[in-house]
């Protein structure tokens, strides 16, 4: 994988935009966290400026991964579809500042750089992303053993069955 880095400022100062696909075999965090590396991730990030004139990047990606469900131990796809806006900072200090200023829970506040690494910024949005405990809506032997309890319940109890081999009814 080919390293993609920005001037994070200069990115944003003159709005320009990059889109690509990654592999998530090419995402060694997430990787770890997938119960399969196929497949890939679409993204886009768009640079612009705030109401208040500070640097923003507006991260979009999409795509599927394979997580192992928690309940069953089993694998399922996991649909992601995560746009995020990313308000630049100088320093940490002007980055609290900020965050002070705008008090907005959906904007995120992080510290740019001439060397901003965009595939861990890709990273860190899939990781946000997934559930931190993944789970079938619906596990698959949960249908079947829906079936089964079904079968169960219309069975006569052992109980019943002892009663009349005794002539007790």
């Amino acid at each position: 994988m080919q390293a993609f880095v920005i001037d994070a400022f200069s990115f944003c100062q003159q709005e320009e935009q990059q889109s690509g696909t990654m592999l998530i075999a090419d995402l060694p965090r997430l990787s770890k966290e997938c119960a399969s590396t196929a497949g890939a991730l679409s993204w886009s990030l768009a640079g612009s400026k705030d109401k208040l004139g500070h640097p923003q990047l507006m991260l979009t990606v999409a795509g599927s991964v394979q997580l192992m469900c928690q309940r069953c131990l089993t694998p399922f796809a996991f649909e992601i579809d995560s746009e995020s806006i990313l308000i630049l900072a100088r320093s940490e200090d002007n980055a609290d500042e900020i965050e002070a200023l705008l008090a907005d829970d959906e904007v995120d506040v992080v510290v740019g750089s001439k060397a901003f690494k965009v595939v861990d910024l890709i990273e860190d949005e899939m990781l946000l992303a997934i559930p931190q405990s993944p789970k079938h809506a619906v596990c698959p032997d949960e249908q079947s053993g829906a079936a089964v309890d079904a079968e169960a319940s219309k069975k006569e109890s052992p109980f019943a069955v002892l009663k009349k081999i005794n002539g007790r009814t």
